[in-house]
Formats: structure tokens, sequence, C-alpha cells
């Protein structure tokens, strides 16, 4: 594997001085083939000697020997054409590798940060950071994640362009007949060529007997290809629709062991399941025939239980989907494809029997974590990895019975109502699962970008913010049903993301911009706004969410005034700041009672859980700074240190002491958070007041106006909430 000070001293002058060498062979023998300088051409040569009347053992021997000749001339053509893309592709890949390298190592250095040569990232030494300030752990981080995807891609690069040349200089005495036009067409070829070799591994059977090493070997293939379309689509379909559900479930549930399997294994078969899901998501994205039929093949097949492993023990077989949902946790399916395949999951799961003898989904799984308990609680991750497709099925669905009303809502013949019915039998588990993954569906919809992706924000459309009113009005207007529900976490990771529309919301006819459109959280009775938040902020990782973006929003709000004052007297100037901190603080009241609720009253979390969500939400700080830049631009650089600013007062202002001692009074949390609020709401407007220029002394005067609107708001939130309470 190539190191990062591999790739810093890289020189690319020997690769450039070979790609024009073979610019001049490429020429010369296309010239040659093609007849130049009045010559006759290879293809006429070829077919001279295939009209010519041959006799004798000319007719044999003569004959094939110059039809041979005359193709290799082409061959030739064709060998040196190739090998001259592949060597420009990695000229141009390995000089792109390097500046990129280059780039992310000069931002380091400027930050102190030393990149180690696997790229991994560490501080530098102690002096350099105390002169000129220690790393934050985000910088670490994303160092460490930039370098090793650039080594990552150089290696793929290398690869490639040693597996293409290596075939191209196969032949002993003739040249290939293989045409490659780039080094993405290389890595196409070579993936369709591995694909087809692996399909034919898994049709010999006997997959559960794989050793680990082969097994790793797959894997490795799998991780390789897993973006590339033409490798993605090739074992899909050479696999074909029910071929894909049987591999992946004697894989995965071995018959002969009722699923059992070593740790080390399971591991294995974890990067696997996951590699699998990734090539399979590739595929359905594939417009083409073939994949059309594994699509409509695969969807029928769902439906029915598959045929009896070898050797399996005795009982019920899975049925299509209960398998296939297994294999949708990871990657980005089609969004045609995931309407179709979701709406006839849910007709199919409508007409079984909940009692129906049946292996539960878990049994097909071996990623980390807890694992969807059934097949539509694994559709939802699928959703919560396409927006575009969780926004559009949870707008769509029969008349009778939409997918919300069935899956969202608690009506007679939902979801919800059946495990209600079901809970003495089933327990919670089920129910715990499948409200964690409904959360990552409603969460993909509402912020418009994968649940669990470090994806940059996107403008909110119309769809998405009149969803999130949707959500709101919902359970606000219910909160019980959030009430220790796993859905208040997802409900706290979309209330961060509209934060500043909360705050309009909550702000009066003082309209604040918010990113795209509207959600119109002030249309809505502002009772429910404050169920809705005060129920969700019993969780302690939607709590962390909620502050961090509040304190980031009302953060930059007040940069706003400060950055166009326009003139403003010093009195206007320090109503309109106090203004911008006023919804912040209801917020952030609104939160002190959850979070004493959970602890004191309902006592569903401890005060610790609530302390360690404070600095672990810390990237909702910068989302919501990224959020509001689209008002206010700020250079690269300024995002990062403002999200730091407030990410450092949260953790300083919302983190308590929880030993036995300091818990004894419940008033002494909401007394501590009263005066932390408040304190928060003085470190983001003096923080912004300086920093635009103005005197200490004159910063302290607008702050100190901004803490006392703080306190009021945040105590007529509390009140307000505990009596809601």
């Amino acid at each position: 594997m190539l190191t990062v000070q591999d790739l810093l001293g890289l020189r690319l002058g020997k690769l450039a001085s070979a790609v024009d060498d073979w610019e001049v062979m490429a020429r010369r023998l296309g010239e040659l083939a093609g007849g130049g300088g009045g010559g006759d051409s290879a293809a006429l040569l070829k077919r001279r000697a295939e009209l010519a009347d041959w006799k004798g053992v000319n007719a044999t021997v003569g004959k094939a020997f110059v039809v041979r000749t005359a193709s290799e001339f082409d061959d030739a053509v064709t060998s040196a054409r190739s090998v001259l893309a592949v060597l420009q592709g990695a000229h141009k890949a390995f000089a792109h590798h390097k500046d990129e390298m280059e780039r992310v190592a000069d931002s380091a250095a400027k930050r102190n940060i030393r990149i180690t040569p696997e790229g991994g990232a560490e501080a530098r030494s102690p002096g350099d950071a105390a002169k000129d300030g220690a790393p934050t752990q985000m910088d670490l981080i994303a160092t460490m994640r930039d370098a090793t995807h650039i080594l990552q891609e150089a290696d793929e690069t290398d690869r490639i362009a040693e597996r293409a040349l290596r075939a191209l200089a196969r032949g002993t005495h003739d040249f290939s007949d293989v045409r490659v036009d780039s080094l993405d067409h290389a890595k196409d070829l070579q993936g369709r060529a591995d694909a087809d070799r692996w399909a034919k591994e898994i049709a010999k059977g006997g997959v559960a007997d794989w050793s680990e090493a082969k097994l790793k070997r797959f894997n490795d293939d799998l991780a390789r290809y897993r973006d590339t379309p033409a490798f993605a689509a090739r074992l899909a379909t050479e696999l074909g629709a029910e071929g894909t559900l049987r591999f992946w479930r004697d894989l995965a549930h071995p018959a002969d062991t009722l699923g059992a399997v070593d740790r080390e294994r399971a591991e294995i078969l974890g990067g696997v399941q996951e590699n699998l899901s990734l090539t399979l998501a590739a595929a359905t994205r594939v417009d083409s025939p073939a994949m059309e039929a594994w699509k409509k093949d695969l969807i029928e097949a769902g439906g029915q239980r598959l045929p009896t492993a070898p050797g399996a023990a005795a009982g019920a077989s899975p049925y299509g989907f209960d398998v296939m949902s297994s294999l949708m946790l990871k990657g980005k399916f089609d969004t045609k494809f995931l309407q179709d395949y979701g709406g006839a999951l849910l007709e199919h799961e409508k007409e079984l029997s909940p009692f129906e003898p049946r292996p539960p989904a878990s049994r097909f799984n071996h990623l980390p974590g807890d694992a969807p308990g059934d097949a539509v609680s694994g559709f939802m991750e699928s959703l919560g990895h396409n927006p575009e497709a969780s926004l559009q099925f949870f707008h769509s669905g029969p008349d009778a019975q939409s997918h919300w009303d069935y899956l969202v809502g608690h009506g007679e013949g939902s979801r919800n109502s059946l495990y209600d019915a079901a809970a003495p039998l089933l327990g919670s588990d089920l129910r715990n699962q499948y409200e964690t993954s409904l959360g990552h569906a409603l969460e993909s919809a509402a912020n418009q970008t994968p649940y669990d992706a470090e994806a940059s924000p996107r403008p909110h459309s119309d769809a998405s913010a009149s969803f999130v009113n949707r959500l709101v009005d919902y359970y606000g207007s219910n909160p019980q049903h959030l009430e220790d529900s796993k859905l208040r976490g997802s409900m706290g990771n979309i209330t961060a993301e509209y934060m500043r529309d909360f705050q309009d919301g909550m702000n009066g006819p003082r309209e604040l911009k918010t990113y795209g459109s509207n959600a119109n959280i002030g249309n809505l009775p502002m009772a429910t706004v404050r169920d809705f938040l005060g129920t969700v902020g019993t969780d302690p990782g939607a709590y962390g969410a909620i502050l961090n973006a509040q304190q980031s929003t009302t953060t930059q709000l007040v940069h706003e005034t400060f950055q166009n004052p326009d003139g403003l007297s010093e009195e206007t100037v320090k109503s309109d700041v106090s203004n911008k901190v006023s919804p912040g603080a209801d917020i952030a009241g609104i939160m002190a009672e959850a979070r004493t609720r959970a602890v004191y009253d309902e006592r569903i979390a401890a005060d610790e859980e609530f302390n360690s969500s404070v600095d672990t939400a810390g990237k909702w700080a910068e989302r919501a700074i990224k959020i509001g830049a689209s008002e206010i631009p700020y250079a690269g650089e300024a995002v990062g240190w403002i999200a730091e600013d407030a990410r450092e007062s949260v953790v300083d202002k919302y983190s308590r002491d929880s030993s036995e001692d300091a818990m004894k009074e419940r008033q002494n949390l909401l007394d501590e958070q009263f005066l932390q609020s408040a304190d928060a709401t003085y470190d983001a407007v003096h923080s912004a007041a300086r920093q635009q220029g103005q005197s200490s002394a004159d910063a302290d005067v607008v702050a100190d106006s901004a803490r006392q609107r703080a306190k009021l708001h945040y105590g007529l939130a509390s009140q307000s909430e505990g009596g809601a309470g």
C-alpha cells in the first residue's frame, strides 16, 4: 500500500515520457496498419488473402498465416492504443491524487496536525500546539478521513493500471484484441470478469462451507467494486433474483447450524453483508433490460417462501422479503425500485398472520449493532439512505390506507396498533427496532440527506419542509406516541436541521430567514410545538442535537445583525439582538424542563447521558452554521471556528455535576440551567460583537442586554413546559 510520503514524493516524469513514447508508437502502428505511405492496409491485405484462390499447401498454411498476420497488425494497433489509454489515465489520476494529498497536508500543517505515513492524523509537538493552538478532535478526524481516502484511491489506480497492463502484455506470440478506452473502462472490464468468476463459484453451491480466506477474498472484491455498476449488474444478473436470495440465505444462515456462526466468521459476514448491499444498490440503478427483469423477478420472489435449503433443519423457510430486506440496510437503491418493492412488501405483510411461523429476519443480519427484526424495518433503513424515495413513499400508498397511515399512524390496522396488541407476546425489542428504522426513514425524508451520511445540508424543498410541519403537528398533537420512543432521536435530528424554522416559528411576527422553504412552524398552535419539543427533548441524543443547533443558530443570527447594521442606532442594534436570542432562549427553557422530567420525574434517562450527548452531538453545531451560511457567506475556516465556539459553549454551559449530592433537588437542575443558558446567550452575542470590531465594553453592554432577554424567555418557556407536563 502506498504511503503519504510515497504520494507526496511521486515523480511523474518517467510516466509522462512513457505516455509520449506510446503516443508515437500508436500513431506509427496505426499508419502501418492503415496503409500509410502508399502501402496496402492490413484490412485490405486480409481481405485479399481471404478472397485469393490458394492452391495446395498454401490453401491452408499460407492463407492462414497471411490472414493471421494481417489481423495481428490491427491487434497491435488496438493493444498500443489500449496501453496508451491506461498510461494516460494513470498519469492523470496519480497527478490528481498527489495534488489532493498536498492540499490536505498543507491544510493540516496550518492547523498543527501531522499526517502519519499510513494516513492517520495527530497533533504536532506540544510546543507548536502551545504557540499556535491545538487542533480539535473534529479537525483530526476530518484530516485522517481525507488522507486515508486519497491513499485508497491511489492504491486502486495502481491496482487497475497494473492489472490492465499485465493483461495486455500476456500474449507471448500475439497481440491482445481487447480494446481499453480508459482507466475507468479497464476497471469495468476487470469488474465484469471478476463478477463472472464469482457467479460461477456461487453456482457450484456449498457457499456455507467457504473457508474464511475465500470469504475474505469475496468481500475484498465486493468492497473494491461496490460502486462499479458494471460489476454490480453483472453479478446480480448472473446470479438471478432467486439465486441472489438463496446465496445470502445459505451464506448468512447456514442450514446445518441453525444460523450460529463463530465470532470471527460473523465479522467477515458483516463486511460481506454491507458490501453486497452496496453492490446490489448500485445494480438497481443500472438502466438495462436485464436489470429491469431482475428487479421484477426479485419483487415477485419476495412474497414467496424460498425453497428449503439442502440439509436444512425442520422449520419454516423464509420469505424472499425476509432475506432481501437484510441486504438493503446499506446503499442507495433505485427510487422506483424502492416504491415498487415497498408497496409489494406492505401488501404482503398485511395479508400475513402475525403468528405465521417464519425465521426472524435478524438471522440474516451480521452487521454490528441492533438488527432490524423484520423485513419492513429493513426496508425502512433503505429509505433512510434514499431521501427522494423516502419522501415519495410517505406521500403515497393505497387510498384505503396510505403508507403514512400504516407506518406512522396509530389508527386501526396500522403497524403501531398491531404492536400494541401483540406487546405481551412480542415484548419491546421488535417495536424498538422498528421505531429506530422508521426514524431513519423519516429523518431522510425531512432532511433530504441520508440519515447517517456526512453530506452537506441541502436547501429544504417545499415537500420536505411541509413534511416536517406534518411531523411536528402529528407528534406535537399526540406527544404520548413519542414518550420513551426510539423515534425521539431522529425527531431531535430533524429539529436540529430545521432549527431556523423552529426559531422563526417561535419568534412571533419577527421573521427569521430559513434555509430554502420554510416549514411554517409558526402556523401550528404554539402548545403543539412546545409539546413536540418537550417530549423529543427527553431523549439525551435529541437534547444534545437540539442544544448544539440552537446555540449555533442563535450565534449566527446575532452575527447577521452585526454584519448588516445599516446605520442602526445602538439601541436598535441592542433591541434586534435581543429579539434574535429570544426564540433560542425559549427552546433552551423547554429543553431544561425536558431533561429534568426525564431524569427526576419519569426516570427514563440518567443525567450523565445528557452530559455525554451534549458533547457527542457537536456535529449539529457545524451543520447549523453551514445551513445559515447561505445568508452570510463565511470563509471555510470561519465555519469551523464559529461552530467550535458554539459547541464549546454548549458543553461548558449545559454539562453539570451528576454526583449523588448534586442530584438531590429537582429545582437545582432547573436553576442551574437557567443561569447557564443565559450565559451561553451572553457568549454568543459577545463573541459576535467582538468579531465585528466592537470594543469589549460595548460588546458587554449588548451581550448583557441579550442575557437579560434570554432569562425572561427561558423562564417563560420552562414554566409553560412544566405546566403542560
